[in-house]
């Protein structure tokens, strides 16, 4: 009989007494382990998963915890013959012994379950589901420069660079009339007005609150 199981990302095909090496698995010599992803079962008859078979498990023993042989590859930029990194990398890897294949039963074996690299208990009751993540509360929107009362007869905005008629209707709906508002603006006022007014920058690009810093003085 034999089995192909998946784990690491990859699939291997096994049978009963096989050694393996495998991506590294959480245990040490001498536990067992088991897998419970079998894509294909095989004997007297082929069943083959819908992804997995259900209940079918492959159970194996630990043999030794090792390094994969170093594997160098270098780094190189086209035309940059001056700039290159030679770098070296050693797979862990879990050598372990193929001791039983079972078509059913798998999941009330007992058997810890190596699946990602972290043993879990292969009865063990599901995680429960994780409760939905809250929705990221939404940034309140900056706030509006503060709308100051304006005088009877407002000051005529359009004396500001790049300000017309349409323009200063925009402001004036918004609450800003004198000089002396837009003379007082921080930055973050300047930020909430351009982008409650879709200004693209054309307030600091226009540099209207030196402007009105003049302008208020008469």
């Amino acid at each position: 009989m034999f089995a192909v199981l998946k784990t690491g990302g990859k699939q291997y095909k096994v049978a009963s007494g096989d050694v393996l090496k495998v991506e590294k698995l959480a245990g040490g010599a001498g536990d067992k382990i088991q897998f419970n992803e079998i894509l294909m079962l095989g004997g007297d008859s082929v069943t083959v998963g819908a992804p997995l078979v259900a209940d079918a498990a492959v159970q194996a023993e630990i043999l030794d915890q090792i390094r994969g042989p170093k594997l160098i590859h270098y780094v190189k930029r086209r035309r940059k013959h001056s700039s290159q990194r030679k770098k070296g990398h050693r797979q862990s890897l879990t050598v372990l012994r193929i001791t039983e294949i079972l078509a059913e039963g798998g999941a009330k074996s007992g058997v810890a379950a190596a699946i990602g690299g972290v043993a879990v208990k292969a009865d063990a009751a599901a995680p429960a589901a994780a409760a939905p993540k809250k929705a990221p509360a939404k940034k309140a929107a900056p706030k509006a420069a503060a709308k100051v009362e304006a005088a009877a007869g407002g000051d005529d905005l359009k004396a500001l660079s790049g300000v017309g008629p349409a323009l200063e209707k925009k402001l004036n709906a918004a609450g800003v009339t004198t000089f002396a508002q837009v003379a007082a603006w921080t930055a973050d006022d300047i930020a909430a007005i351009d982008e409650q007014l879709s200004f693209k920058g054309r307030i600091e690009r226009e540099g209207w609150v030196e402007q009105a810093k003049e302008l208020a003085k008469g």
